[in-house]
């Protein structure tokens, strides 16, 4: 499918073709909000149980699932909220829920994290959308993409490759694949980076040695123009100790 949402033209088959290059194990996954049941286009199902957010992700990811997914099937209450759709629970807001999971030192600092948390307005948002990206039929707001740590240097250096700069991620150890990658992202229009946390690497196939990443899909095309080149400079796909001159 070719995007006609927006001024430049995305073609999604081909770039997931591209990114795959960077050797995913999974495809790279487009996410979109709708804010009204009018958003989500006829024919897409929603999904028939209910599970947690990075669940879904890996549902497109791994399976080529394309769905949406309503407030009532989001199991993770801090994932719906990160993503707009309802409140945090009482032991949530509190900081009560992750300090009994021995996450933090006290309530005040486990309450401290949470204050801080990105997310969407909530109720601003009506349903996820969830499709690997070749097969995405809605305007998606956010690509994700799990990935060894090589692929996420080429992703940093994709990112910076037309202006400079610098990368900056941000993260807590809690929330990763929905709010660390995606409210954040959304929220921004900027990349960020993530190490996953415990949740979404014991349930969702996140894999010891895989990070996640969130960029706006409007630097699709740049971050695949870029990805075409990058891979191809010299040293890019060369060890460490071959490439030892190469640059810090």
């Amino acid at each position: 499918m070719v995007d006609e949402s927006l001024k430049i033209k995305m073609d999604f088959a081909e770039s997931s073709e591209i990114l795959k290059a960077l050797k995913l194990k999974g495809a790279p996954v487009a996410l979109g909000f709708a804010t009204a049941q009018d958003d989500i286009l006829s024919g897409m199902s929603e999904i028939d149980k209910r599970i947690r957010h990075y669940m879904m992700v890996s549902l497109a990811r791994n399976e080529g699932r394309v769905f949406y997914a309503t407030a009532e099937k989001h199991e993770c209450n801090g994932g719906s909220f990160a993503l707009g759709l309802r409140d945090l629970t009482p032991a949530l807001k509190t900081g009560k829920f992750y300090f009994k999971l021995g996450k933090f030192e006290s309530v005040t600092s486990s309450k401290r994290t949470m204050d801080s948390v990105p997310h969407l307005p909530i109720g601003e948002t009506y349903a996820t959308m969830y499709a690997p990206l070749e097969k995405t039929p809605f305007a998606p707001q956010v690509i994700l993409i799990v990935a060894n740590p090589w692929a996420m240097l080429k992703l940093a250096q994709s990112s910076l490759f037309q202006l400079g700069g610098r990368s900056h991620a941000e993260f807590s150890g809690i929330q990763s694949v929905c709010s660390d990658a995606v409210a954040q992202t959304h929220l921004t229009g900027k990349p960020n980076f993530s190490l996953g946390c415990d949740g979404s690497r014991t349930f969702s196939g996140i894999v010891e040695d895989e990070m996640v990443m969130g960029f706006p899909a409007e630097m699709l095309p740049g971050i695949v123009d870029a990805v075409k080149i990058i891979t191809q400079a010299p040293g890019s796909s060369k060890t460490a100790s071959q490439s030892e001159n190469a640059g810090g």
